[in-house]
C-alpha cells in the first residue's frame, strides 16, 4: 500500500484533541464586520468541533493527524 498524503489546506485549518476529535475555527470572521453584532463576533473567536457528519471525511483527508 502506497503511502497517503496529507491535504495541506486541511492540515493548516484542523488540529486534533486528545479524544480525537477534529478542532476547528469558525467562519464569517475576516471581513464585513461593521454590520456584525459585537456578540456575534465574540463568538466567533472560538474554536469549535467538527461535525460528526464530516468526521468521517475529514479522518480520509488528514490520514496522519
Amino acid at each position: 500500500m502506497p503511502k497517503l498524503k496529507t491535504k495541506r489546506a486541511a492540515a493548516k485549518r484542523f488540529k486534533v484533541t486528545g479524544t480525537g476529535k477534529l478542532k476547528r475555527n469558525k467562519a464569517y470572521k475576516s471581513h464585513i464586520l461593521t454590520k456584525k453584532t459585537t456578540k456575534r463576533k465574540r463568538n466567533l473567536r472560538k474554536a469549535t468541533m467538527t461535525d460528526k457528519t464530516n468526521e468521517k471525511n475529514m479522518k480520509k483527508i488528514l490520514p496522519y493527524l
